[in-house]
């Protein structure tokens, strides 16, 4: 059974860093992608971050808003993927999940396509 569970969420002032670890049971981070994504209260799921890999090796890919602040990594001898969070903005508080993709290694921003779920990190940026 595949288990997720993202944690490290907190509340933080603005342009400060949180690390936020996914770390999952039953799933080779080694050939199926994972993701990151926030939601807010009456937002749908936003895409926030994705590793994977391809033909041409390991992949990572960025929403517009977060590039050059976030940066995802993973640990495959920890089974984890890292979410690196800097410069934070209030704009990024959000519960952030991480997810996993069953079927294919190539990252993509469509949340559908993920099967795996973690429960939700909170992260707050105060102004």
């Amino acid at each position: 059974q595949v288990q997720f569970v993202d944690s490290g969420g907190g509340l933080v002032q603005a342009g400060g860093s949180l690390r936020l670890s996914c770390a999952a049971s039953g799933f080779n981070f080694r050939y199926y992608a994972v993701g990151w994504f926030r939601q807010t209260p009456g937002k749908e799921r936003e895409f926030v971050a994705a590793t994977g890999w391809d033909n041409g090796g390991d992949t990572t890919l960025y929403a517009d808003s977060v590039k050059g602040r976030f940066t995802i990594s993973r640990d495959l001898a920890k089974r984890t993927v890292i979410l690196e969070l800097s410069s934070l903005k209030p704009e990024d508080t959000a519960v952030y999940y991480c997810a996993g993709r069953s079927t294919s290694g190539l990252v993509t921003v469509e949340a559908w396509k993920y099967t795996y779920w973690g429960q939700g990190t909170q992260v707050t940026v105060s102004s």
